[in-house]
């Protein structure tokens, strides 16, 4: 809580109790700051705002008088985090902030890195906000600044002093983290994504760069990525790089097993083997660029070594899931060309049988990436159940034209409803099949018009073997 007078020059000693940016969340006390959002403007909901117990406006253009203190600034989005951290004491200056980018590979690798460090590291990303025995959901992969500040506090006052945090491109976009300062930053991949925001991949990379021109110690570099060179370019701060050409830590060998992960890579002039309960040649990536961060925060090999046993798997990552079928189920949340196939070609490492895949594409999303994903998921499984996944306000039919639009193969059906499409799945499998469901993970909800339905995957999983009296 502050007065307003500390906030702002301004001869007003209301007090502040909090900082919103959606009037309908305003409560008695707040401050309300008109920020500009791709389909809306917040100056349209002060008057909202007051009803709701605004004690002060932050705006960025002309308003009419009201009778709480009006405050104008050049630019209500880049405001929002210089008085977030003014307000809660600028608690992001207490940690040591490791960002995580990359098209794909963020959630685990953030995970690993904080389950690595232990107790004294906190976490943002798509698993929510965890920090000591606390976990909270997010709507936000990388939250607006009013979420990363209120939580920037509560970890510190608990006794954090590291976050790790997964930065996606869009909060780069809309100038989220414009004032936070990273001290190490780690690029796990760059495929094409989200150009339904940035439009071109040009755009996509150099939001995915601000990270690293915004570190200030060191940049952890995959320098097996196609788009290494562009990401590399002009950086100001010591980068290390990882991968299989990499200069700082080389991989030399990998030895993929079904629930475990060994290799062999050439660090600090010595060749060093570890094993992971994670698996698949992706997670090596992702754990090889955990092994330079850890040792940039002081730790050594030996003691990485150690704390492996620490890491929990991240539900809905190549979540295998057991409830006593003779064949294999595995979770998750590969929803773009490069992920599907990612995960497919482990499977396929892996398969005895068949692999069945049960997939499907976002509405109101990259319709462009979509005859790439059905080409990948019809050529690397046996079987496709093509179905829903957040359509939004598109025509599921019309998604899978589009993801079957660029493949000749014809080994798919299609089932809408996805619940039907994951009962059919296990319906038909026959014993060692891999059931891949792919796209959602752990989501806990279905996208259908403007509507956050519940629903789960998993929670599909559990009912089809309730039903069937196996559990």
């Amino acid at each position: 809580m502050k007065k307003l007078s500390e906030l702002y020059n301004v001869d007003s000693d209301v007090l502040v109790k909090g900082i919103k940016m959606n009037s309908k969340q305003v409560e008695k006390g707040d401050l309300f700051i008109c920020t500009m959002g791709v389909t809306v403007d917040r100056h349209d909901f002060i008057e909202e705002a007051i009803k709701n117990g605004a004690v002060a406006v932050v705006v960025s253009r002309d308003v009419k008088e009201t009778n709480v203190p009006i405050i104008k600034v050049d630019d209500t989005n880049k405001e929002l985090p210089l008085l977030e951290a003014k307000f809660y004491d600028y608690p992001d200056k207490e940690l040591t902030i490791i960002g995580i980018t990359g098209t794909n590979g963020k959630t685990t690798t953030a995970k690993i890195i904080k389950d690595l460090i232990g107790e004294n590291c906190a976490y943002i990303g798509s698993l929510g906000a965890i920090w000591k025995e606390n976990v909270e959901p997010l709507r936000n992969t990388t939250p607006d600044s009013d979420v990363l500040y209120k939580y920037f506090r509560k970890f510190v006052d608990s006794g954090c002093n590291i976050l790790v945090m997964e930065t996606a491109s869009e909060a780069f976009f809309r100038h989220r983290l414009d004032n936070i300062n990273f001290k190490i930053s780690v690029l796990t991949n760059i495929t094409e994504d989200h150009l339904n925001i940035h439009k071109t991949l040009d755009n996509y990379i150099s939001c995915k760069k601000e990270l690293f021109i915004k570190t200030s110690d060191i940049c952890i570099l995959n320098s097996d990525d196609k788009h290494f060179k562009e990401i590399n370019s002009g950086l100001k701060s010591k980068v290390l790089t990882y991968g299989k050409t990499g200069k700082d830590l080389k991989i030399t060998s990998i030895n993929e097993g079904e629930k475990k992960t060994s290799f062999k890579v050439q660090l600090d002039k010595k060749e060093e083997n570890f094993t992971i309960p994670l698996v698949g040649s992706f997670n090596v990536y992702n754990f090889s660029s955990c092994i330079l961060v850890m040792k940039e925060l002081g730790y050594t090999v030996e003691d990485i070594k150690k704390r492996i046993k620490n890491i929990k798997l991240v539900e809905g990552r190549c979540e295998f899931i057991d409830k006593g079928q003779d064949f294999n189920i595995v979770l998750d949340y590969a929803h773009t060309p490069d992920a599907l196939d990612k995960i497919l070609t482990y499977l396929n490492k892996i398969k005895k049988t068949k692999i069945i895949t049960i997939t499907g594409s976002a509405g109101g999303r990259e319709k462009e990436k979509r005859g790439s994903m059905g080409k990948i998921v019809l050529e690397k499984s046996d079987y496709v159940i093509f179905t829903m996944d957040d359509p939004r306000y598109e025509d599921v039919n019309e998604i899978i034209d589009d993801l079957v639009s660029i493949s000749d193969k014809n080994n798919y059906e299609r089932i809408i409803d996805r619940k039907e499409a994951i009962y059919k799945a296990f319906d038909t499998a026959k014993k060692d099949d891999i059931i891949l469901i792919a796209g959602k993970g752990r989501d806990n909800y279905m996208a259908i018009k403007d509507e956050y339905l519940p629903y789960n995957d998993y929670d599909v999983i559990t009912s089809y073997f309730e039903k069937k009296n196996i559990l």
